[in-house]
């Protein structure tokens, strides 16, 4: 049977998203009826421009910056041969050559290198969606999140750092989330959480799990009860399936750390001579994840003045293609290398310095040290 004769040229109108045809040298070469509709231009103020012609006379304007951005990418696509995909462009209303007047909206673009049947860089293609929706949504739920978290605050007469880093490659937030918890007697409860799932559904878990362990936590006499009393309300909210919570009771009178996890990592203590300890020997499945409830386990770690714990969530160690021993590892060797650090701040900023990526990360991380 005869293989069908392919209109490349129908295929290339019918790609979803709007998409561009450009030449090595960035000049258009084709374009599809999508892409028209975008840029609110025609075929004439196109094929055969180049890039950036028509922000010649307004080169400050925030769509010529983002042009540049294209053209960069798009000429790194061209010397490495490799697709990239940008980060989340803005167009301002009323920019020559963006989407016309209104709201800022912004646009998801991907360059792709094309290639002749002799291996020669012939073509580079650029796709451009619109995202303005996903990024209100996400700008909702970011605020949402933010209203349902506690503000960094000084709590007790201890020094305690908090640092709360959103994602900034995804479109929808995370559910992670902190808490602490001053209790009488010179004692902190510390917590950190994370939701499975993203957007305002997780958001709205996360806030109901934080506060219900936050209330449990100050009538329950340790941690374990407080998870017990946390795992049977969690059985009851859609969602919060297979959450993961590790709570950390300090009493500075007892010079103890009573702590518990429900399937999180466990926290960090770092000893006066550099040494770390992860508080591992009381962790449960993650919440609602056993068939029956059954009581939550605890233990005791003893600690030195001037030692300090740190409670974090997995977007601080977790990476792509890597095996999470090896974040958990490299957390270890930052605390030991800045353990000087008398200030919980200093520690703090110190450690996402030394653990986040340059270009952002792809989960929320929450960190919380503090100084014993």
């Amino acid at each position: 049977m005869a293989e069908p004769e392919i209109d490349y040229t129908a295929v290339f109108q019918a790609l979803p998203g709007a998409v561009a045809l450009l030449t090595p040298q960035l000049v258009y070469a084709d374009v599809n009826e999508e892409w028209l509709h975008a840029l609110g231009r025609t075929r004439e103020q196109a094929i055969g421009h180049y890039l950036r012609d028509h922000f010649a006379d307004s080169p400050n304007r925030t769509g010529a910056a983002v042009v540049r951005n294209v053209q960069a990418s798009l000429r790194r696509v061209a010397e490495t041969g490799k697709r990239e995909a940008m980060e989340v462009q803005r167009f301002d209303p009323g920019d020559p050559g963006g989407p016309g007047v209104g709201d800022a909206r912004y646009w998801s673009m991907t360059n792709i290198p094309i290639f002749g049947s002799d291996g020669r860089l012939v073509l580079l293609l650029h796709r451009v969606e619109e995202v303005t929706e996903l990024i209100h949504a996400r700008a909702v739920a970011l605020s949402l999140q933010e209203a349902m978290l506690p503000a960094p605050r000084p709590v007790g007469r201890h020094p305690v750092a908090v640092r709360y880093r959103p994602a900034i490659s995804a479109l929808d937030v995370g559910g992670d989330w902190y808490d602490l918890v001053d209790l009488p007697g010179d004692r902190l409860r510390i917590a950190v959480g994370d939701v499975v799932g993203h957007g305002l559904s997780a958001a709205g878990v996360m806030g109901q799990l934080r506060s219900a362990l936050s209330a449990a936590s100050r009538v329950a006499d340790g941690p374990a009860r407080a998870l017990e009393v946390l795992e049977l309300y969690a059985r009851s909210v859609p969602g919060a399936e297979n959450a993961t919570v590790a709570s950390a009771f300090v009493d500075w009178h007892a010079h103890d750390i009573t702590y518990s996890s429900a399937g999180h990592l466990p926290p960090a203590l770092l000893h006066g001579d550099g040494t770390v300890e992860f508080l591992d020997q009381a962790t449960a499945p993650p919440l609602g994840a056993s068939p029956e409830h059954t009581p939550w386990s605890q233990a005791t770690m003893p600690f030195s003045e001037g030692e300090s714990l740190a409670l974090f969530t997995d977007g601080l160690v977790e990476r792509r293609r890597e095996d999470i021993d090896t974040g958990v590892a490299r957390l270890a060797s930052s605390l030991t290398r800045h353990q000087t650090a008398a200030d919980p701040e200093i520690l703090a900023d110190a450690v996402m310095a030394d653990l986040l990526p340059p270009e952002g990360v792809t989960d929320d991380t929450a960190l919380v040290i503090v100084r014993l």
